[in-house]
């Protein structure tokens, strides 16, 4: 059984690292190029996973499902439209995700054309289908995930920068509190047994068009 763990841990594990490693990557980039320079002051303009993971968010992901990455910190004051640029950063985390869950699909489908015997069997074929099949899966996990309008995730940022600033007061206040509405919602879904968060159900509809769409 603890075999059984420990090879889902190792099959995850790059999977997660890369998710996490391209989300917070990509914000970064997308500040820095918008003219906040903040992130690459501060060492997170780099694909290098150490500069990106936190140990517990990263073990919470392997072991329960839900963890997080060292969010990228930015100084929208540096942006010309800080409004606009600061939503372009926050949407640059999950389309990125999107896009290399989609880049990985596409990796999968053209191995399975070019060399359909890889995948035969329960040895290094297997095993490959699995971390390829994670790599799209986390990836695409990421980017539904992160898109909720809840902070502290992007959703929320994208949102508070549609809602016009005579609504200051309760964009102050969902930005200090949110983090609390999100945690409650996880618990109370784990506790309750409803999807009151239904990233799994988006996820899952998500990697299976991609994989009809393919026709893997």
């Amino acid at each position: 059984m603890y075999d059984l763990e420990l090879r889902r841990i190792a099959l995850i594990l790059p999977a997660v690292l890369v998710g996490f490693t391209i989300h917070e990557y990509a914000h970064a980039l997308v500040a820095v190029r918008l003219g906040d320079s903040t992130p690459k002051d501060q060492g997170r303009l780099t694909l290098n996973p150490l500069s990106h993971i936190e140990l517990i968010g990263l073990l919470m992901i392997l072991l329960v499902g839900f963890g997080w990455a060292r969010p990228v910190q930015i100084n929208p004051r540096n942006f010309k439209r800080p409004k606009s640029d600061d939503m372009l950063v926050s949407l640059a985390g999950p389309f990125s995700n999107l896009l290399f869950g989609f880049a990985f699909a596409l990796l999968l489908k053209l191995l399975i054309t070019a060399a359909p015997g890889l995948f035969d069997g329960a040895g290094s074929g297997s095993v490959l289908w699995q971390i390829l099949t994670y790599l799209i899966w986390i990836n695409l996990l990421l980017a539904i995930f992160n898109l909720f309008p809840i902070p502290p995730l992007d959703g929320s940022h994208i949102l508070l920068s549609i809602i016009p600033d005579r609504y200051e007061r309760f964009k102050t206040a969902y930005s200090q509190y949110g983090r609390y509405i999100l945690i409650g919602l996880i618990l109370l879904g784990s506790f309750s047994g409803y999807n009151l968060l239904p990233i799994g159900f988006l996820t899952e509809k998500l990697f299976s068009g991609l994989f009809n769409l393919l026709r893997m």
